[in-house]
């Protein structure tokens, strides 16, 4: 079984991702809004909510479980949980908790969830496989299991844009596999498909939904926030890109952008995969 090496150290160090927390949320509301939708939890029922990053997703699906459910989020991340656990208790939310760990490898409770649930977490695993083989087993038998991954960089300006205004001045980076633990790892459905099976999931159902991601501010605001995470970030700092390069890659994610504003902000329009399954 191949080992996550990379991701973990990349995302216990992601000071960004709480800095940018706030506007993470907003930007990512639509997507949380519809996998909660299609999750369609109950009161009273227990979730695990895996990739759960600073908490939004597990708080969102606390407050559908209501007082007699309970939720627990899963992340590698210890520097995010931290940030999870302060908001949690600032929002008095006492049904849920926090579990600091690789979901490929965590010994989870044996059948213990009626639901799992992932907004964009589940696809850094080194051993996708075996990771999900791991995630079935909290899993109540019938439980279901509903997620959202991004079904490419082609069908998804918010990274399009910002990757090629950097690869335009600094280059493109080196050829990488596509199924590699990253954003992008499940924009192939049939090769989703296929490691659920493999896993042991059963009713796979993988389908292609389109939303608007919700960014706040102007332009130029969306712009400064797009290239200092995500792709263009990523090729920034492995090209060694100078504060004038990062102005340049800005400027033009900047004029991309602008397409999306509307009377009602900028909308960038998204394609994601929303994959179900049974245990």
């Amino acid at each position: 079984m191949a080992v996550n090496t990379d991701e973990p150290e990349y995302w216990r160090s992601a000071q960004q991702w709480v800095d940018y927390q706030d506007l993470l949320d907003l930007l990512l509301q639509p997507v949380l809004d519809r996998l909660l939708v299609e999750a369609e939890l109950q009161p009273g029922q227990r979730v695990l909510d895996i990739g759960c990053g600073t908490g939004a997703s597990t708080m969102a699906a606390a407050r559908q479980v209501g007082e007699t459910g309970h939720v627990t989020g899963a992340d590698i991340s210890g520097l995010m949980l931290d940030h999870a656990r302060k908001r949690t208790a600032q929002a008095g939310l006492d049904r849920i908790n926090y579990i600091e760990g690789d979901a490929q490898t965590h010994g989870f409770a044996e059948a213990g969830y009626d639901h799992v649930i992932s907004r964009f977490g589940v696809m850094f695993f080194a051993d996708p496989v075996a990771a999900f083989r791991n995630i079935l087993k909290p899993l109540k038998p019938g439980g279901q299991m509903v997620f959202l991954a991004w079904s490419g960089p082609a069908q998804n300006p918010w990274f399009a844009i910002p990757a090629q205004a950097a690869m335009d001045v600094l280059g493109k980076p080196e050829p990488s596999d596509p199924r590699a633990p990253g954003p992008m790892a499940f924009q192939e459905r049939d090769y989703v498909d296929s490691i659920l099976n493999n896993a042991g999931w059963h009713a796979v159902e993988i389908s292609e939904i389109a939303l608007e991601l919700t960014p706040k501010g102007s332009v130029a605001d969306i712009a400064a926030f797009a290239t200092r995470l995500g792709p263009a970030s990523r090729i920034i700092k492995d090209k060694g890109g100078t504060e004038a390069d990062t102005k340049r890659i800005e400027e033009t994610v900047a004029e991309n952008m602008a397409a999306f504003d509307t009377e009602k902000g900028v909308r960038v329009p998204a394609m994601l995969n929303l994959v179900r399954a049974r245990r």
